[in-house]
């Protein structure tokens, strides 16, 4: 099924301007106010007031944040290289407020006596053209660490580099059910084939790795591994200040908006009313759709404040392990199990019966590996069981963690212990 996007690349030159501009206040106004619902949220889960002193109930909290970064003071490493050190956030911020260019907020309406969807492009490969622009925002976080000329923004970028590449694997094979499903690769083709079912039934699988995927590619808890505080002062961005450490903070919410709006348009029909507001005629049409599209956005954005308050941080080797060991290799498992369930169904088979068959094939074949994989002890992370006696491990202090032998010096006169 092929999308029809004969609406888009005929609007008028100011409308393309208006609606980039809505765009742009959109996700300002939405990063801003994220940051004081994140820190009033996670004040209340925490049992503490939060930002109280900015305007009434500390609501102008953000914006004094912002106003205050924009007039402090930048310093500028001096080991650092400067075109690339300026270039860096740029690129950060630009690539998270490009990547909404072709998200749907709602169906085709009248401005000003012309009629237009409620989106600002689409392309036959628009959900490629989000994950392509947002890999290039992994480069001004990579720059950020190279260029600041110091040891702990350069771990920070590496990172950075490592965790994209694993988790967009998974996140790029989660859409690729979606793909099969919809027959299209258009965000507004898309939320059309959802107009019976969501996708978040049919493919919940591919929903549940998804949501995995996108915490990890916004860098957000519990898997905040460049910026880890306890580890790297501050990541990619520990050399960066004023105005320039503020546009790397947007770009961080504005990604965090974006694939929560990705999520929406994949797996919970875009801006189609939920049920039972679905029964209503005019649910679907005119403005409303807006107001549902940003509800599930906002939905998502809590689940981000909602992971930060409560889960700690991952070891690195955890969070990598997960990406290429857990979610990859299922990934690939639900892609293969889709496309036969889809290309049977298209030759006339029944599609629950074989649904019901390819699971019950799938259990069975991994019930070995699964008993194998819980009787098997890793010796380096497994804890002993009951009773038994922990073996000694070689150069550990008492109730610390094992540390290399090092090297004693010697006593005055050149006397050994």
């Amino acid at each position: 099924m092929s999308a029809d996007l004969s609406m888009f690349g005929i609007d008028p030159l100011w409308l393309v301007i208006a609606k980039s501009l809505a765009i742009f206040v959109f996700l300002l106004l939405t990063a801003l106010f994220m940051v004081l619902v994140e820190r009033k949220i996670i004040a209340w889960m925490q049992m503490r007031i939060g930002p109280n002193r900015v305007g009434p109930r500390g609501m102008l909290q953000s914006l004094a944040d912002g106003i205050k970064l924009a007039l402090k003071e930048g310093i500028f490493p001096t080991q650092a290289d400067k075109p690339v050190y300026f270039l860096a956030p740029v690129i950060a911020l630009a690539a998270a407020i490009l990547a909404f260019a072709v998200i749907p907020f709602g169906p085709t309406v009248s401005i000003l006596g012309t009629t237009t969807p409620l989106q600002l492009t689409d392309l036959p490969v628009a959900v490629l053209y989000i994950i392509a622009v947002t890999s290039v925002g992994v480069y001004g976080l990579v720059l950020a660490g190279w260029s600041s000329g110091s040891t702990y923004p350069l771990l920070g970028g590496l990172r950075a580099t490592a965790q994209v590449i694993s988790y967009e694997i998974a996140m790029g094979l989660s859409f690729v059910a979606v793909f099969l499903l919809a027959g299209t690769m258009s965000t507004s083709g898309i939320v059309t084939a959802q107009q019976g079912t969501w996708y978040i039934v049919l493919l919940l699988p591919s929903f549940l790795i998804y949501v995995t995927a996108m915490v990890g590619e916004t860098n957000r808890a519990p898997f905040d591994l460049p910026e880890a505080e306890g580890e790297l002062v501050g990541g990619f961005h520990t050399e960066y200040s004023s105005l320039r450490f503020a546009m790397f903070m947007l770009a961080e919410y504005i990604n965090m908006v974006t694939v929560s709006a990705l999520a929406t348009t994949l797996f919970l029909g875009g801006w189609r009313a939920p049920w039972p507001l679905s029964i209503w005629e005019g649910a679907n049409t005119g403005w409303w759709p807006v107001l549902w599209f940003t509800l599930k956005v906002w939905m998502f954005l809590f689940v981000f404040v909602w992971l930060r308050a409560t889960l700690p941080r991952l070891r690195y080797d955890q969070f990598m392990r997960l990406g290429w060991q857990v979610l990859i290799p299922i990934s690939l498992v639900w892609v293969m199990t889709v496309a036969t369930v889809r290309g049977l169904s298209s030759a006339g088979y029944d599609a629950a019966a074989l649904v019901t068959i390819v699971v019950a094939a799938a259990i069975v074949a991994s019930a070995p590996w699964l008993a194998r994989r819980a009787t098997t002890r890793r010796p380096d992370i497994d804890r002993p069981a009951a009773g038994e006696q922990p073996a000694p491990a070689a150069h550990e202090s008492p109730g610390g963690f094992p540390v290399p032998p090092l090297p004693v010096p010697p006593l005055p006169g050149g006397r050994h212990e």
